[in-house]
């Protein structure tokens, strides 16, 4: 069944309850989902705000869950229409409802098909166990693409979670660097250790409310269909948590966090957040919460001990061998120049790609962009580095320029004697900054990466 046919669908089922067909926003809404957007991309490309999209898709899902006998969301909708269609007729539909109480999440399992001798399915079917892969609500989670290696990091994560059992682990690094990526990795990987796995991209208006709400309807869908009891208590989110073996994944958590202010603020919308990762972090379970970001929380320390159930890993740079596969995928074959790239750029996949990209485009050899040691930066490169170079505090702006005019690292009686900002201060400043991982450390010194030194260096 195609697109179309199943907005058909969707369009019959809500005008048999409602007597109204879908309207503009929520057409987009379900067209969005089912091509599997986020509720962000949908308000985009609708140009409305992300609470409408929300609350017209929970509308929506009411609906439909009411017609259709069973609950319905934005993690299965897709599944729950392909295989109404192929249980029921759609022009008998008013006459004849059909509850369906086994559900494959889209994506996540194979479909049934739409064949025309398509019957219910049994009692013992329907009562039987699902496979834990059911549980897997990754509607959320970006492909992966081209992976490149990092060995190291996947096991370390493994270990943490899989031996160690963490509770919450932090997974740091600046803009590019592989974050995202290197989390879809690991969830491929060890995504059948956990009973659940559960994906959510954080953003501005996403309150812990909703984000709560959306993983216990979850729960107590799946639980409905693990068992022939009706009727399911809602309980508190952590006793979910306490009850199976789940693993969430917050992307994008700097979105809970001030701009204009030193790294981990919460914005006054977002304040419950800290509570509720307080008792994720204090509370026994048996569950992993991954926060992915350019800034944590600050009650997460950068520093923990080895069987610590809270974990931070910073991401670096890639190893020469990725990097250089990375230009070999581009068609670069200039072998005795890539350390230039791989020195400047620090490894950085996102910044190697874009400016891989040029040297493709442009015809250019290594040397010719690289000249008078000033490193090239793409416009794409730059937009990113704004990005997270804007949500600085005006005082961490002050200690960025000042590092971005020294070559050699620099310890923190220099930079207090030739900045405004108070040594007392600025021991805050630099903690925020390597939280942000905007600065690097040797002993007691601090600089710049090239690419920040260059790019501030441009706005001076």
């Amino acid at each position: 069944m195609n697109l179309k046919e199943m907005l058909k669908l969707a369009d019959e089922i809500v005008f048999a309850k409602t007597g109204q067909h879908l309207d503009d926003l929520q057409e987009a809404v379900l067209r969005g989902t089912l091509q599997r957007e986020t509720y962000k991309q949908i308000a985009k490309s609708f140009d409305c705000s992300e609470s409408s999209v929300r609350k017209v898709g929970a509308e929506l899902w009411e609906i439909l869950s009411a017609e259709l006998g069973e609950e319905v969301s934005k993690s299965n909708v897709c599944s729950v229409i392909h295989r109404f269609k192929g249980y029921n007729n759609v022009s008998n539909f008013a006459q004849n409802k059909i509850a369906i109480a086994n559900f494959n999440i889209c994506g996540e399992a194979t479909q049934q098909p739409d064949l025309p001798n398509s019957h219910r399915p049994n009692e013992e079917t329907v009562n039987k166990k699902q496979p834990e892969t059911l549980h897997h609500d990754l509607s959320e989670m970006p492909e992966l693409g081209v992976f490149y290696s990092r060995t190291r990091e996947l096991d370390t994560l493994t270990t943490w979670m899989i031996q160690q059992r963490c509770r919450l682990i932090a997974l740091t690094g600046i803009c590019g660097i592989g974050k995202t990526s290197l989390a879809v990795q690991l969830v491929e990987q060890i995504k059948d250790d956990f009973e659940y796995v559960i994906w959510r991209t954080i953003d501005a208006s996403h309150s812990l409310e909703e984000f709560q709400h959306e993983l216990i309807q979850f729960f107590l869908q799946s639980e409905k269909l693990d068992s022939s009891a009706t009727n399911r208590k809602h309980l508190p989110l952590i006793k979910y948590l306490q009850k199976y073996r789940c693993l969430i994944i917050l992307d994008d958590v700097h979105h809970l966090f001030c701009s204009g202010e030193l790294a981990g603020k919460y914005k006054p919308e977002h304040e419950e957040y800290r509570s509720f990762l307080k008792q994720i972090e204090k509370l026994s379970h048996q569950s992993c919460f991954l926060l992915i970001g350019w800034e944590q929380p600050r009650e997460l320390t950068q520093i923990t001990c080895e069987n610590s159930p809270i974990q931070t890993l910073q991401l670096m740079g890639l190893d020469v061998e990725s990097t250089v596969q990375i230009f070999k995928d581009d068609g670069l074959r200039e072998i005795d120049h890539y350390s230039m790239l791989i020195q400047g750029y620090q490894g950085n996949p996102f910044w190697l790609k874009s400016v891989a990209n040029i040297i493709q485009d442009l015809g250019i050899s290594i040397p010719d962009l690289l000249q008078n040691d000033t490193l090239f930066l793409a416009e794409d490169l730059k937009d990113v580095l704004e990005q997270q170079l804007s949500r600085l505090s005006a005082q961490e702006n002050v200690v960025m320029s000042l590092l971005a005019k020294e070559i050699e690292p620099i310890n923190l009686v220099n930079l207090a004697e030739n900045s405004e900002v108070m040594l007392s201060n600025l021991f805050n400043v630099i903690q925020s900054l390597l939280r942000r991982c905007l600065i690097q450390q040797e002993g007691s010194f601090y600089f710049l990466q090239p690419v920040l030194r260059e790019y501030i260096r441009t706005k001076l």
